[in-house]
């Protein structure tokens, strides 16, 4: 199958089966959101939607919350993985937002990334969720789905997956291939156990078609 078709097919099945997919994180705007992500690194949405609110009600803007010291925040944090540096890190952002954005969360990513603990996928993230750009942030579930389905060829890193993702998906529809793909990898095309019985996309799946020929031999 050409890596053309192979795309046009995992859009076809993704639009057909989840065509309006979200962020799981919640949240009421671009600053909430942004706290979130930085939260998420290395800890479920669960945990953070747990934490989110006491947090946000403490430090509902840039402002209240550059205000505040790494201790104040870690109290309210301190259920979730690497508390210590991601209190620093939302202060430091806080910060940064007041003193150079106006307290506001700006909408490009090079810009996004100058943030204290904004790294390209955390900032890819924010572009594409809130402000709809056509960016696509790469986390595990997204490098692990698109090279078992085939849509990435020996991407080595998460910049590899990203441009030849970016490169084959329409603009239009590249906001939602990033929560197809990171959906799919959570409930379906798990790393361990992958449900490739109950999965849409096994009929043409690189990583599922391997599984039968091993199992053959």
């Amino acid at each position: 199958m050409l890596l053309k078709e192979r795309y046009k097919k995992t859009i076809e099945y993704f639009l057909k089966n989840g065509p309006f997919p979200e962020t799981e994180l919640e949240y009421t705007d671009p600053f909430e959101l942004i706290v979130a992500v930085i939260l998420s690194a290395q800890c479920t949405d669960k945990r953070v939607n747990m934490i989110t609110p006491a947090l946000m009600k403490a430090f509902p803007d840039a402002a209240s919350m550059a205000r505040a010291s790494q201790q104040e925040v870690f109290e309210y944090i301190r259920s979730c993985t690497y508390p210590n540096n991601k209190a620093k890190h939302l202060v430091g952002m806080a910060r940064m937002l007041t003193e150079k954005f106006d307290g506001k969360v700006p909408q490009e990513p090079h810009l996004l990334q100058r943030l204290p603990g904004v790294g390209r996928k955390t900032a890819n993230v924010v572009a594409s969720v809130v402000y709809k750009k056509p960016v696509m942030a790469v986390d595990t579930h997204v490098f692990r789905v698109a090279k078992r389905i085939g849509l990435t060829v020996n991407a080595k890193t998460p910049l590899d997956a990203e441009l030849q993702l970016l490169k084959n998906i329409p603009v239009e529809l590249m906001h939602n291939a990033h929560h197809w793909l990171i959906l799919h990898g959570r409930y379906v095309c798990k790393a361990r156990n992958p449900l490739c019985n109950e999965c849409g996309l096994a009929g043409f799946c690189k990583y599922n078609k391997a599984v039968k020929v091993k199992k053959k031999n």
